[in-house]
């Protein structure tokens, strides 16, 4: 590949050699075309198992994406519009009540204002929570205490639970990461008559072609997949920046993607490759032959979907006014600390584990990085890659 890309993998070889990253893989595609792919380090530590291009990456929160293209590609079927309530498929979110401010309280609750649209769902507008990030939140509390975040009830089960919870705040007024994408997933199993990995398999991995993307890993698939299955490590989470990884067991829950279990989340259950991930962003970046979803549904994914006064805000980084949000990631509206000039307009998210994606549609480009550091998401390698990367191509 093109040596104009040295710089970027120089950055990722950096977190390599000092004990930040075991190993990291990333490609990068320009109009569709491949012009730069790096694998370094080792996928298995212990067991001396190289990065390769087809190792195979927990997806985490990379799963949102393929969960959003399925909503849309139902939309363009007729299934829905992205303005209906949600209320229309699973009644009881008609009932929902509203955490009053400064809440202690479950109970401590005002009437819905609105109701919760599809579209709120996929830009994490709905009012919802992640239950992850916000281990003080009265939510996060119940969200465990129910198995709303647990993995053993089915989508169905998880909204039986969820309707019986109030929101965080009225739909369509704060901007907060949150579980609505497994709502999605539900919708999708209820307009197909499919469990959600059905409904994925008939409408996206299987129409382009993702053998390595799914709940479980399959032992028919050649090459065989467990082989592939990069082990996963954590570093030290108060300071991102410190040598140093351990490796993780049974996360996020005992033999995790090597048997069934009842739920098949939208928002972070999947396995996938750094191939199958370049296969669904070529199928997605807007000029291409063969794009997954009509030009206008391409379009809006593209466009910032929150109003001015809204923007990305996580617990860590706080409000960050250069990112607003699209369908299915978030949107680049400025150049910041973070982001390059050149990014603005880019439509990009990634997962817990460190594995990233981005498109950018004006310039052509779309990529992934790929690694298996618990709490990677956004660390800083990802945006020194970046700004190295927009700087070669």
């Amino acid at each position: 590949m093109s040596g104009a890309f040295e710089a970027a993998h120089a950055v990722l070889q950096a977190e390599v050699d000092a004990d930040r990253l075991v190993g990291v893989s990333c490609a990068t595609l320009r109009h569709g075309e491949l012009i730069d792919s790096f694998c370094t380090g080792l996928a298995d530590r212990e067991a001396g198992v190289p990065m390769r291009p087809d190792t195979i990456h927990r997806a985490f929160s990379n799963t949102k994406l393929f969960t959003t293209v399925l909503v849309l590609r139902l939309m363009e079927l007729g299934h829905w519009q992205l303005d209906d309530p949600v209320k229309r498929w699973i009644p009881g979110f008609g009932s929902l009540r509203v955490l009053r401010a400064g809440a202690t309280a479950l109970d401590d609750t005002e009437p819905l204002q609105s109701d919760i649209t599809i579209r709120q769902l996929i830009t994490h507008t709905a009012g919802l929570q992640h239950g992850v990030f916000d281990p003080e939140s009265l939510l996060f509390k119940a969200y465990m205490a129910t198995g709303v975040r647990g993995y053993q009830t089915t989508l169905a089960g998880q909204m039986d639970q969820l309707v019986t919870l109030p929101l965080a705040t009225q739909p369509g007024t704060q901007w907060e990461y949150a579980l609505g994408i497994d709502v999605l997933a539900r919708l999708c199993e209820i307009a197909t008559g499919l469990t959600f990995g059905e409904a994925l398999q008939q409408h996206i991995t299987g129409p382009l072609g993702l053998a390595d993307t799914g709940f479980v890993l399959r032992p028919d698939r050649v090459p065989p997949q467990l082989p592939r299955l990069a082990a996963l490590y954590k570093g030290d989470l108060a300071d991102q920046m410190r040598p140093g990884l351990e490796r993780l067991e049974g996360t996020p829950w005992p033999e995790a993607y090597l048997k069934p279990v009842p739920r098949q989340s939208g928002a972070g259950g999947l396995v996938s490759t750094q191939a199958d991930m370049l296969a669904l962003l070529r199928a997605l970046t807007p000029g291409q032959p063969g794009t997954l979803l009509q030009p206008a549904t391409l379009a809006a994914m593209f466009t910032d979907q929150l109003p001015p006064a809204l923007c990305v805000q996580l617990p860590v980084a706080g409000q960050i006014p250069s990112l607003g949000f699209g369908l299915g990631g978030a949107i680049v509206r400025s150049a910041s600390r973070l982001e390059p000039p050149g990014a603005v307009g880019e439509l990009q998210w990634g997962g817990l584990a460190g594995t990233h994606w981005f498109i950018h549609p004006a310039s052509g480009l779309a990529g992934v990085v790929m690694c298996q550091r618990h709490f990677g998401f956004w660390h800083p390698f990802w945006f020194a890659y970046k700004r190295a990367l927009y700087a070669a191509a």
